[in-house]
């Protein structure tokens, strides 16, 4: 999947969601709350749902949304994300993928 690969490589932030999932609605709300402007890419709402589904679970994802990427790495789904918060370590990895320019609470 070029596309998903490029979409990875454009954006500091991807997180792959489904609109009805409110785990994906957490973790979303939590990178916004720190000011960054992730892409979005709501699978549900996507004709090749499957196909997507299948990479991200190749990926290591399970379930397969929320799937979140920070500066093109995976970083995981929504227990991995808020662990990370909670260690105080996701601020730093938005700052150095540069989804984000100031930090300081």
């Amino acid at each position: 999947m070029d596309a998903f690969a490029r979409l990875i490589a454009e954006n500091p932030v991807v997180i792959f969601s489904k609109s009805t999932c409110c785990m994906s609605h957490t973790v979303k709300a939590l990178i916004f709350s720190f000011g960054a402007n992730p892409t979005v890419i709501e699978i549900d709402k996507m004709p090749n749902l499957h196909q997507i589904e299948r990479a991200l679970i190749q990926l290591g994802c399970h379930p397969s949304v929320p799937a979140v990427f920070i500066g093109q790495q995976f970083i995981g789904g929504a227990d991995k994300v808020i662990g990370l918060n909670i260690q105080n370590k996701l601020s730093q990895l938005l700052l150095n993928a540069k989804a984000i320019f100031i930090w300081g609470r």
